[in-house]
């Protein structure tokens, strides 16, 4: 039998949810720019993240040769599903006009809603990647780039609604936790800026530590990248390890890849991308652990801080020296001619446990967030059915 009552409730409603044809809450429509409303400034696009956004802020173009008097019309709260494919929307998706009055591409197929229906509830409803992958995959079909889609098909799927007051608390509820996460990646973002200029500050020396007794440290040497660092090959395979939840960590481009029974390096190190995707990203390894072959270890030599290595690193353009038109490459024998500032060993270890703690303020929010997107994918679960 059809459950028709959520999981998740706000206790003042009570009864089953009512069935629909999309057909019933949406009606398909579109306006041809025809009449020229509409200028090039007034083209919008659809973001899987963003939404309904400005073209041209999403993508920093003015489409100035597009027939603009071809698109389509748009306005405030329309329900608008977009046709391209992407890797998490594979057959589309749905999203609601909260942006502005507009034009989109012929791409696009645009409805509104009916008075028995929130389009707000309507967004949030589909904001899941799962059921809209679910919904989308039984009414089209997916080309190269697009969607072959009939718009009468589309609407012949149902949707359970609630009434109207229990759309809005719902809507309501979900506006204040995405607040609440948006709030959280923002700290997180000012947090990595302030990092970033602090650490610029650091390494032009206008900003210095002082020693316990608050007298100025030695002056910094220069020396090259290859004075201060030996570097190190791994051979280790990806598809030849097999996770076995050991205590030692296995780390690939894109961070942590497995956990086994051994390991390669005894103490922290710096780990970099040498080739194929992501190549020159930079990992700060801990502990025992090891990395892939495709990634190649960094090591301080003596009285050179780790963690001040690291961050040296981070500063350096990794891009100019990246070789390879098939597959990108870069050899520590082209970038180790770069030249560093050395502080003494005691004003580096000052400057890595500054940034150190900046990192765990980071790191901090970097869990927050994942926490709370695990929350929120939950309620999306549990208060819709």
């Amino acid at each position: 039998m059809e459950k028709l009552i959520p999981k998740l409730r706000f206790p003042e409603f009570k009864g089953k949810w009512e069935k629909n044809m999309l057909s019933e809450v949406l009606t398909r429509y579109s306006e041809i720019n025809k009449d020229e409303e509409f200028d090039i400034s007034h083209i919008l696009s659809l973001s899987s993240y963003h939404g309904i956004v400005d073209r041209k802020e999403l993508l920093e173009d003015t489409y100035d040769k597009v027939n603009f008097r071809n698109y389509i019309k748009t306005r405030l709260n329309d329900v608008v599903y977009g046709k391209s494919i992407s890797a998490n929307y594979p057959f589309g998706l749905f999203k609601v006009n909260n942006c502005r009055d507009g034009l989109l591409s012929t791409l696009y197929y645009t409805y509104k809603t009916s008075p028995k229906l929130n389009p707000l509830f309507f967004d949030k409803y589909f904001s899941l990647h799962l059921r809209v992958n679910n919904f989308l995959k039984k009414y089209v079909l997916v080309g190269d780039r697009y969607i072959t889609a009939d718009s009468d098909y589309i609407l012949s799927g149902t949707l359970n609604i609630p009434t109207l007051p229990e759309q809005q608390k719902i809507t309501t509820f979900l506006d204040i936790t995405d607040e609440k996460l948006l709030a959280l990646k923002k700290k997180k973002s000012l947090l990595e800026q302030y990092k970033k200029g602090v650490m610029q500050n650091i390494f032009s020396q206008e900003i210095r530590f002082k020693d316990e007794n608050g007298n100025n440290f030695p002056e910094w040497e220069e020396k090259s990248l290859g004075e201060i660092a030996i570097k190190k090959s791994s051979n280790i395979a990806a598809n030849k390890i097999e996770e076995n939840f050991g205590e030692y960590i296995i780390y690939g481009a894109s961070g942590v890849l497995k956990t086994v029974d051994f390991y390669e390096e005894e103490n922290d190190y710096i780990s970099i991308v040498k080739d194929g995707a992501g190549v020159g990203r930079l990992l700060y390894c801990k502990g025992k652990s090891s990395v892939l072959g495709t990634m190649e270890i960094i090591k301080p030599i003596d009285n050179i801080n780790t963690y001040y290595l690291y961050c040296l690193l981070s500063n350096i353009d990794f891009t100019k020296y990246i070789t390879g038109s098939t597959i990108p490459h870069i050899y520590f024998k082209d970038y180790k001619i770069e030249i560093c500032g050395i502080p003494s060993l005691q004003e580096q270890t000052l400057i890595a446990n500054f940034l150190t703690s900046i990192d765990d303020k980071i790191n901090h929010c970097g869990e927050q967030i994942a926490k709370m997107e695990v929350w929120k994918k939950g309620l999306l679960q549990g208060m819709f059915c």
